[in-house]
């Protein structure tokens, strides 16, 4: 039986140039094409395919929702994911959610269609660059945590977390459910532990930790 794909990307060249790649090859049928997140999800949900050609950046819904979602509704289909560059974190976010492909676009054809294949195969086909800076940048963000961790209590941490997504005092105490005064205590015992002066320097701390 052949390979049935769905093919999701929001550039009209772009998917005719995969639908006409696939066609060339005899073990492959191309069962929908979609042009942005919702349309791929229907067609997942409708079509059931073996594999999913899915683009990362697209309106509405990007390739990460979609993958979410088809995680959430445990959907068989096995998905790659194309992309004209991959950040650190979407690569760790694809691999969480059981993505086994990950194929650059300026990668020659025949190398999207052997990722497929591999991939439908029951194995991995990653972009062995990104995917290696990315799997850096855990192994950085999990020593940060490890010393953070030696430093500051749980707590502490988690209010590290919120000072460098940008909450006020005041969102932190509503989050956390004390006081604001209570806030203003933890937040001169973190200063005081990791020797910054000020929400800047705890911000950067956290950066250069990896924290965020």
């Amino acid at each position: 039986m052949p390979i049935r794909l769905v093919l999701a990307d929001d550039h009209p060249i772009v998917l005719d140039g995969l639908e006409n790649l696939f066609r060339l090859e005899s073990d492959f049928r191309v069962v929908a094409r979609c042009v942005n997140g919702e349309e791929c999800l229907e067609a997942v949900r409708r079509f059931q395919p073996d594999v999913l050609v899915l683009d990362i950046r697209m309106p509405g819904k990007d390739g990460l929702a979609v993958l979410r979602e088809l995680r959430r509704e445990q959907q068989p289909t096995q998905v790659v994911l194309l992309a004209a560059a991959l950040e650190e974190d979407e690569v760790l976010e694809a691999l969480r959610l059981g993505v086994r492909g990950m194929v650059l676009k300026e990668l020659a054809p025949k190398m999207v269609v052997q990722c497929v294949r591999k991939v439908h195969a029951g194995e991995q086909w990653l972009e062995k660059q990104a995917v290696g800076r990315a799997l850096d940048t855990l192994l950085r963000r999990e020593a940060g945590e490890r010393e953070a961790a030696t430093i500051l209590t749980p707590r502490e941490i988690e209010m590290v977390g919120m000072v460098a997504r940008g909450l006020r005092n005041k969102e932190m105490s509503d989050r956390l459910a004390i006081s604001e005064g209570t806030v203003k205590i933890h937040l001169h015992n973190i200063y005081r532990k990791l020797k910054v002066e000020n929400r800047v320097e705890l911000i950067l701390y956290a950066q250069s930790k990896r924290l965020v």
